[in-house]
C-alpha cells in the first residue's frame, strides 16, 4: 500500500477521507496523491467550435482558486511529514480519478462522499459509487471523521460464489495488511432463504484452500442483505465493512442494483470494495 490516491473538491467529507489516508499513509511509509478535477461550466464552451474566448481566463481563475486551496490544506499540521503529491486536472471527476490512479500505479482510492438519495442517487448517484463501479483497485469511502483510524475488525459480506474466491483473496491480503480479523458472512433473508447447515458448508467451502488464520465464519438473518450487513458490522463492533462490486452498467445496473453502491450511498461505517 505504497500509493494511495485521494480525490479532494475540498468539502468536509473529502478532508475526513484524506485525514484517514494521512493515518494509513504513516503506517505503511506511503505517499499520497492528492487530486482536484476541474470541471469547468458548460457555458465556458462553444457548441460548435469547442472552444471559447473565455474559455482561458475561466480556466486561470479555477485553477488560481485550486491552487490557493491546495495551500491551505497542506498547511493543515496533520500532513506534516507526509509526502503529498498535488495535482489538478481539467477533466470529468469519474473519468479523471480512474486516469490518474492507472497512470501513478495506486494501490488504494480512499475517497470522501456524502452519500446520494432517492431521485440523485437512482438517475445521477454519486462520483464515490462511479469509481466503486469500475475500479480495478480497491476504494474505501469514507463520509465521518475518523481521528483514530484503527481497523480491528473487517467485515467481508459473500454470497460464496466460488467463481468470485478471488475477491476473497484480495480482502484477505487487505486484512492482514491492516492486521485485522477477517469475519465473513453470509446474510440469510426471506426472499432467498438457505437452511443453516448449507449456508455453513457454502460458506465453508469458500475459503477452503485459501490459508485463511485470522477469520470467522457467519451466518446472520435479516430483512435485507444490504440492512443484515450494516446490523452484523454493527453487532461486532466493526470498523470496516468490505465488499466485493459486480461493476454493474448501464439497465443492467438500474434493473439489479449493486449492494456495494447501495451500502456507499446508506452506510456510515467506512467501506472498502474489491471488484469482481
Amino acid at each position: 500500500m505504497k500509493k494511495i490516491l485521494v480525490p479532494t473538491d475540498f468539502s468536509p467529507q473529502a478532508e475526513n477521507a484524506l485525514k484517514v489516508a494521512v493515518q494509513m499513509a504513516r503506517r505503511f511509509n506511503s505517499e499520497i496523491f492528492l487530486l482536484h478535477m476541474l470541471e469547468l461550466p458548460l457555458v465556458t464552451i462553444n457548441p460548435v467550435s469547442g472552444s471559447s474566448a473565455n474559455e482561458l481566463p475561466e480556466a486561470l481563475f479555477f485553477m488560481k482558486l485550486a491552487k490557493k486551496r491546495f495551500k491551505e490544506l497542506m498547511s493543515q499540521d496533520y500532513l506534516k511529514g507526509i509526502k503529498v503529491h498535488e495535482t489538478v486536472e481539467f477533466h470529468q471527476a469519474f473519468e479523471g480519478i480512474m486516469e490518474i490512479s492507472q497512470k501513478h500505479n495506486c494501490d488504494i482510492i480512499i475517497m470522501g462522499s456524502h452519500g446520494a438519495t432517492g431521485l440523485k442517487e437512482i438517475f445521477i448517484g454519486s462520483n464515490a459509487e462511479k469509481v466503486v463501479r469500475n475500479s480495478t483497485i480497491p476504494v474505501m469511502i469514507i463520509k465521518n471523521d475518523r481521528p483514530d483510524f484503527e481497523v480491528n475488525n473487517l467485515v467481508f459480506a459473500t454470497d460464496c460464489n466460488l467463481e468470485n474466491k478471488h475477491t476473497l483473496r484480495k480482502a484477505k491480503k487487505f486484512a492482514e495488511k491492516i492486521d485485522a480479523t477477517l469475519h465473513l458472512v453470509y446474510i440469510n433473508t426471506a426472499n432467498n432463504f438457505v437452511i443453516e447447515e448449507e449456508a455453513q458448508k457454502d460458506l465453508e467451502d469458500f475459503v477452503k484452500g485459501e490459508d485463511l488464520k485470522n477469520y470467522t465464519l457467519n451466518i446472520y438473518n435479516d430483512v435485507t442483505v444490504e440492512k443484515g450487513i450494516l446490523n452484523f458490522a454493527t453487532s461486532i463492533n466493526a470498523e470496516l465493512i468490505g465488499i466485493s462490486t459486480h461493476g454493474r452498467k448501464g439497465l443492467d445496473h438500474f434493473f439489479n442494483g449493486s449492494i456495494s453502491e447501495d451500502l456507499v450511498n446508506h452506510a456510515n461505517l467506512p467501506i472498502v470494495t474489491f471488484k469482481i
